[in-house]
């Protein structure tokens, strides 16, 4: 087994603060990562989207996935933030609703410099529900 992060462990590598922090746990094992997070129902989000008939927006399925790729990223340096530099590819095949887990598996596909690209899969109870590309840049933390 490789690195596991739940709770507070997590925020040691991810930036994000509630309400924004949209990961409950991740793993990575050699050069995929596995993370998942659990639509509570509660979430700011889905006050508005739609009222009556809850649905995450694809938007935050993304972010979810873009914030478990971040554990790919070997080592972020001192003074640099990992921020999204584009989506490519990306479609959604399946809703998903308060009380569904989202399960992302990533890997890297390339990277130069402090530029990656990496491929996501979001699934919920094994059906895909949103896959793509996304790249993540190291830009200068202005902290």
């Amino acid at each position: 087994m490789g690195l596991v992060l739940e709770g507070e462990e997590i925020k040691k590598v991810l930036r994000h603060r509630e309400p924004m922090l949209l990961m409950d746990r991740m793993e990575k094992e050699g050069e995929f990562v596995s993370a998942q997070y659990t639509i509570r129902g509660d979430e700011p989000f889905l006050k508005g989207h739609f009222p009556g008939n809850p649905i995450v927006p694809g938007v935050i399925i993304c972010e979810i996935m873009a914030q478990s790729c971040v554990l790919l990223i070997d080592n972020v340096p001192e003074g640099k933030l990992p921020v999204y530099a584009g989506l490519d590819k990306v479609r959604f095949k399946k809703m998903v609703r308060p009380g569904d887990t989202i399960v992302v598996k990533a890997r890297l596909q390339a990277k130069k410099e402090d530029y990656y690209v990496l491929e996501a899969k979001a699934t919920v109870d094994g059906q895909i529900c949103c896959k793509g590309l996304l790249s993540i840049f190291l830009a200068n933390d202005n902290q």
